[in-house]
């Protein structure tokens, strides 16, 4: 009787959405804490003279700056880069460094070219991935040689192919975290 009285109860399987907004606690966390996890995950992987496995906190990062731009602030580098140097191994201060100025990169790159794609997006997370990989390589100590650049191959080829399955992830997050909860009261 009530489906006859109101047609919208009909097209809305759970009712009227007046009552339904973002948590903000997810909307606000979710991201950070998405970023903090992918940069443990890669401790949890077998260990090598060379390094295989993509830095996923570093795509999470681009990721979730590329998807949502105005979301994640430009200094959001310097904490998040200081956590993945705890667990990467790298020497302390690399990541701050390095994704601190991957963020203003990305700002820059929004400035010039606000009608981004994603072509081109995937492009200059590559270029940006591949050059913060290469400046850890620098800021290690080590020397840079074709051996060690051919070494790094693998990493830097599974960093550039996995960016689109980190970009999926991040946009499923992203609705995710837009998704309306009911309230009480």
């Amino acid at each position: 009787m009530m489906d006859q009285l109101n047609p919208r109860a009909r097209r809305d399987r759970y009712g009227s959405r007046i009552n339904r907004e973002h948590s903000p606690l997810l909307a606000y966390s979710l991201p950070w804490a998405t970023i903090m996890l992918a940069s443990v995950l890669p401790a949890f992987f077998v260990a090598s003279a060379f390094p295989y496995f993509p830095p996923l906190g570093l795509l999470f990062l681009i990721g979730w700056r590329l998807i949502r731009p105005g979301l994640l602030p430009i200094w959001a580098g310097f904490p998040l880069g200081l956590w993945d140097d705890l667990f990467s191994g790298q020497p302390f201060g690399s990541a701050i460094l390095l994704w601190s100025l991957a963020m203003l990169v990305f700002e820059l790159v929004e400035a010039r070219f606000p009608w981004r794609g994603f072509a081109q997006d995937w492009a200059s997370a590559s270029v940006v991935t591949m050059l913060v990989l290469l400046g850890g390589a620098v800021f290690s100590g080590a020397q840079i040689t074709i051996e060690l650049i051919a070494g790094m191959g693998p990493q830097l080829l599974l960093s550039v192919l996995f960016f689109p399955f980190v970009a999926r992830v991040v946009a499923r997050l992203d609705r995710l975290r837009l998704m309306r909860f009911r309230t009480i009261g």
